[in-house]
């Protein structure tokens, strides 16, 4: 396993590759679980919760997440050091059903370092993906589960959560990761 390099949307040749429509995995293989193992271990680095492929510059529809135990119905662990790893992996996950109620929820992302902001997006939602092991899932997802899924997805499809922000507020986004950036290389 080795961790990789989170793309950054700060760095434009970085920003070309997150806005990329992902392509679908033909075969769950040894090579793609050795990708998945990767983004695990560079998730966990980071910290984070969850992680698209494209994030570390593969192309590919592969998401992997950890909520912890009992992140599934919407409460986050309440600390890092209380968390018990549940390790999610999701092939060429789509979504197949999303409520017309909606939630907002305070979202960051490790491509936009140290910026949060709210995004409202569908209470519950029912998924398809493949697992590690290449068996068809089927399953609903509401809370924290809902949130993380289609904030990856997103990933996958070119989108960023920033992208459902109002111009004024993406541009505060941009502002500060470009600030965080320039501070992380001076020290």
């Amino acid at each position: 396993m080795a961790i990789r390099r989170i793309l950054t949307v700060n760095n434009p040749a970085d920003l070309a590759v997150l806005k990329t429509v992902c392509t679908p995995v033909e075969a769950v293989t040894d090579d793609v679980r050795a990708l998945m193992d990767d983004m695990l271990e560079t998730m966990y680095d980071a910290p984070g919760i969850g992680l698209a492929a494209v994030q570390v510059g593969d192309t590919r529809r592969i998401v992997v997440m950890d909520l912890g135990d009992g992140g599934e119905d919407g409460e986050a662990p309440e600390s890092e050091d209380a968390r018990k790893p549940n390790p999610r992996f999701f092939i060429n996950p789509e979504i197949l059903w999303a409520s017309e109620e909606t939630a907002p929820y305070e979202e960051g992302c490790l491509s936009i370092p140290e910026y949060f902001d709210e995004v409202q997006r569908p209470a519950r939602i029912r998924l398809r993906y493949l697992n590690r092991d290449g068996e068809t899932v089927e399953e609903e997802a509401e809370g924290l589960y809902a949130v993380c899924v289609q904030h990856e997805i997103d990933h996958l499809n070119g989108v960023l959560f920033i992208d459902h922000l109002s111009r004024l507020r993406r541009d505060r986004a941009m502002t500060r990761v470009k600030k965080v950036m320039r501070e992380r290389v001076a020290a």
